[in-house]
C-alpha cells in the first residue's frame, strides 16, 4: 500500500520519469524511435532549404513564382474563366471589364482564358526542350571527355560548327526544315542547347575522367557505357542542372518568338507568341491589351526562370559559393 502510494507520488511529482515509465510499453519505443528517425530525416533539408533562401532571397521568390506558373499551367482547365478558343463575336476587342478580366482579342476570345492556357504551351515546350537539351548535352559531353583522343577533336569540331549559329537562326533553321507544330518546335529549340551544355559538361568530365574511382572501374573490367551513365555522368549533375535551369528561360522566350514568326505553335492552341503575332502591331492603339499581357506574361516567366537559374547557378558553382 505504501509502495504503491510512494510510485503514484514519484509520478506526479517528476513527470518525465513517468513519461519514461510509459515509453517502456511494448510498441511505443518504437513508434517513438521512427517518429525521431522522421524528424531528424526531415531536419536536414528544411535546413539547408532555409539556408538557401536566406542566401538567396531573390533566387526563393523566383523559385516561388516558377511554382505558381507551373500550377496555373497544371490547372488551367479549372481557373481558366471562359473556353480559350471560343470566340464572342458582340465583344470583339472588348477592354478589361469584370467580365472579361484582362479583356479580348480582335476575335472576342478572352484574354485572361489564352494567357493561362498559354502557360501550359510554355512551360510543356520550355520544359521538354530544356531537358532534352540538357541531357542529351550531358551524355555527349562525357561521352566525348570519356574517350577523348581523335574522337573528343572530331567531336568538338561539330559542336564548333552547331555553336557558329546564334540559338534563334538554328532554331529557324530546324523550323524549317521539319515545319510548325509543337513538336517541331521542341526538336528546333532542344538542337541548340545540346553543343552549349556538351561543352560546358565536357569540361567538368575531363577532370573526372582522371579520378581514382574510373580508373579502379576500368580495372575491375567494367564497359565504356557502365563508366560514362554510373561513375561519370553522375558526376557531372552540377553543371547540369545550371544548364538545365538557364535553358529554361530561353527555350519559353524561343517558343514565344518562333510563334510571332508564324513559325511555331498555330492556331487554335493558345500561345503567347502567337497571342501577340494576332493583334500586337493592329492593334496597338485601339486595344493595346491585346498585346501588352501576353507580352507581359512572357516577361514574368522568362525573368523568373533567369533569375531563379542565377540562383541555383550562385549555389552549385564551388568558385561562387567561395565569395
Amino acid at each position: 500500500m505504501h509502495g504503491s502510494t510512494l510510485v503514484s507520488a514519484t509520478a506526479e511529482k517528476d513527470p518525465m520519469d513517468a513519461n519514461a515509465h510509459a515509453m517502456t510499453r511494448p510498441g511505443a519505443g518504437a513508434d517513438a524511435d521512427l517518429e525521431l528517425e522522421l524528424v531528424a530525416a526531415r531536419a536536414p533539408f528544411f535546413t539547408a532549404l532555409g539556408k538557401w533562401v536566406r542566401h538567396q532571397p531573390l533566387g526563393a521568390l523566383s523559385g516561388g513564382g516558377v511554382i505558381v506558373m507551373i500550377l496555373i499551367a497544371v490547372l488551367a482547365p479549372h481557373l481558366a474563366p471562359f473556353d480559350p478558343v471560343a470566340a464572342h463575336y458582340d465583344n470583339m476587342a472588348a477592354a478589361p471589364s469584370f467580365e472579361y478580366w484582362l479583356g479580348t482579342d480582335q476575335f472576342g476570345r478572352d484574354l485572361m482564358s489564352r494567357v493561362i492556357w498559354g502557360a501550359r504551351t510554355a512551360l510543356f515546350i520550355g520544359f521538354t526542350s530544356a531537358i532534352l537539351g540538357s541531357t542529351l548535352g550531358l551524355v555527349f559531353g562525357v561521352t566525348s571527355a570519356y574517350f577523348g583522343g581523335w574522337f573528343d577533336l572530331l567531336f568538338q569540331r561539330v559542336m564548333d560548327v552547331f555553336l557558329a549559329f546564334p540559338l534563334i537562326i538554328m532554331a529557324l533553321a530546324v523550323v524549317a526544315i521539319f515545319g510548325t507544330g509543337p513538336g517541331n518546335v521542341i526538336i528546333a529549340i532542344t538542337i541548340p542547347f545540346v553543343p552549349r551544355c556538351a561543352r560546358v559538361v565536357r569540361s567538368n568530365a575531363l577532370t573526372i575522367r582522371e579520378m581514382p574511382y574510373v580508373d579502379a572501374a576500368r580495372a575491375l573490367g567494367y564497359g565504356h557505357l557502365r563508366i560514362i551513365l554510373r561513375h561519370m555522368a553522375p558526376n557531372c549533375m552540377a553543371p547540369y542542372l545550371i544548364m538545365l535551369t538557364t535553358f529554361l528561360g530561353q527555350a519559353i522566350l524561343l517558343e514565344a518568338a518562333l510563334s510571332y514568326l508564324g513559325l511555331g505553335v498555330q492556331e487554335p492552341i493558345p500561345a503567347w507568341g502567337l497571342m501577340l503575332q494576332g493583334g500586337a502591331e493592329e492593334y496597338a492603339e485601339s486595344a493595346p491589351w491585346i498585346a501588352i499581357f501576353p507580352g507581359l506574361a512572357i516577361t514574368l516567366a522568362v525573368f523568373a526562370f533567369n533569375l531563379f537559374g542565377d540562383s541555383v547557378r550562385d549555389t552549385l558553382d564551388p568558385k561562387l559559393r567561395a565569395r
